[in-house]
């Protein structure tokens, strides 16, 4: 396997507002774009095409990323005029694909974060002789996924959507967002469309007779869709508990780049990243956060799993648990907010305008 398609046109509405200005994939994670942790994992799979198939934001990703050649990489752009769905935007690629018809081509989505051995799913779908592997991972609690049921062999028995009573769950499989699809099976999705792998490929794929694989994974995996689970992810970059090439210096409890600044005396921990030209001031305390470029957090404050955007500032002794600061948002001293709060793009919140513990 020499090539691969990943779907970076989602506009990651769930994420916002951190968003607004900038594609999800593009979202700093561990110091570099997420988009970078899942380019330098399929190039150490031996990946040596990609094509990019952009919608939202699509100006965005050729001016970082270029031809590929920083990261050992031929990546070509492909944009959608609207948006074609996962299956709609795999065909809308297909004619820059180099493989031949029974030569295996990787997909995947661009936010998953995952510790999957992209090879073993390869030889998985050549032993097995498949016309489309899934990656496929165990989670406790399945309602929010797609089921996917395989035989002892691991051949795909049935696609089960976002199941809710217990007679419904069969199995504890779900689609991990990882395809290894034969070249010739990418020409009979419909062209010029809004297609669905998930709910209109897979199961007309199944029920034509055609040969789905499954192959169990259950290492590192997280779905990246909420600024909880981003933040989770980017802190487990750090930590090195998800695997990639890409991040910028040691596994450690924090990440800190090199223009970035933190007082002697501030705290990072758990997987915080401080981002290019960021500031931490003396008697901050910082845990399991990630802090974009330019962005200040001043003295005394709190953050805890939490995401400061770019340019953004947190006020003094100002606290933040699980939240999401938008870009160049300003949050004045002795605010505090908890866990789901998100504080827009250039919003301005005075100082202690908000509270959830009892004045002092």
């Amino acid at each position: 396997m020499t090539e691969a398609i990943l779907l970076v046109g989602g506009k990651g509405t769930r994420l916002r507002p951190l968003t607004v200005h900038t594609p999800k994939p593009m979202v700093p994670a561990a110091g570099v774009p997420f988009l970078t942790h899942q380019l330098a994992r399929a190039r150490a799979a031996g990946v040596e095409h990609i094509v990019l198939a952009t919608s939202y934001l699509a100006e965005v990703f050729e001016p970082y990323f270029g031809d590929g050649a920083a990261l050992g990489l031929h990546i070509e752009y492909v944009t959608e005029e609207e948006p074609l769905g996962t299956g709609g935007a795999i065909r809308n690629v297909a004619s820059r694909l180099r493989s031949g018809p029974d030569e295996p081509v990787l997909v995947f989505n661009g936010d998953i974060l995952t510790g999957l051995d992209i090879r073993a799913l390869v030889r998985t779908h050549e032993t097995a002789g498949a016309d489309v592997s899934l990656h496929l991972t165990q989670v406790t609690d399945p309602r929010a996924y797609g089921l996917v049921p395989t035989d002892a062999s691991g051949r795909v028995l049935a696609f089960l959507e976002k199941p809710q009573t217990p007679e419904e769950i069969v199995t504890d499989q779900i689609n991990a967002g990882a395809y290894v699809f034969r070249r010739s099976v990418i020409d009979t999705i419909p062209a010029g469309r809004v297609v669905s792998v998930e709910r209109e490929t897979f199961p007309g794929l199944l029920a034509a007779g055609a040969h789905l694989q499954g192959m169990v994974d259950s290492t590192y995996w997280l779905d990246l869709g909420t600024p909880a689970a981003f933040v989770r992810g980017s802190a487990d970059l750090v930590l090195g508990r998800a695997p990639s090439p890409a991040v910028p210096g040691r596994c450690g409890d924090r990440l800190v780049l090199p223009t970035a600044t933190v007082a002697p005396d501030a705290k990072l921990a758990g997987g915080t990243v401080v981002g290019e030209g960021a500031f931490v001031a003396e008697g901050a305390r910082v845990f399991g956060s990630t802090i974009l470029p330019g962005a200040v957090i001043e003295p005394g404050a709190v953050v805890t799993d939490s995401l400061i955007g770019t340019r953004a500032r947190v006020g003094e002794r100002t606290v933040l648990t699980g939240t999401v600061i938008g870009d160049g948002a300003t949050i004045g001293p002795h605010n505090e907010l908890r866990a789901g709060a998100r504080v827009w793009c250039d919003a301005t919140i005075p100082a202690g305008a908000l509270r959830f513990s009892s004045d002092r």
